[in-house]
């Protein structure tokens, strides 16, 4: 299985980015899939979190401004990221587990600034 981010760059403060994650095989196959950030030198945050089971589950720093979506029929799931902060400057990436592995896309840079 393999994942690809795509759809990160610069944007001003206050603006909107949308992530996609295209996987190469059934995103239905997958126990959950997630999204998670990292700014350089810390720990990597989980911000969005999608499974069957519990539905989808947003981190506090990003709730009420990131809305997680997927599509099944184009195997892709999307981040829509508004009102942008410059912290929210980091690599993000996707995660899907199936059973006891856990696959990652390579991260997409997204950088806010004024």
């Amino acid at each position: 299985v393999q994942l690809a981010e795509s759809g990160g760059g610069w944007v001003q403060t206050g603006g909107s980015l949308r992530l996609s994650c295209a996987a190469s095989g059934s995103i239905s196959s997958f126990d959950n899939i997630v999204w998670y950030r990292q700014i350089p030198g810390k720990q990597r945050e989980l911000i969005a979190a999608s499974s069957i089971e519990s539905g989808t589950n947003y981190a506090d720093s990003v709730k009420g401004r990131f809305t997680f979506s997927r599509d099944n029929a184009k195997d892709t799931v999307s981040l829509q990221m508004n009102s942008l902060k410059p912290e929210d400057t980091a690599v993000y990436y996707c995660s899907a587990q199936r059973g006891r592995l856990k696959y990652w896309g390579q991260g997409t840079l997204v950088t806010v600034s004024s």
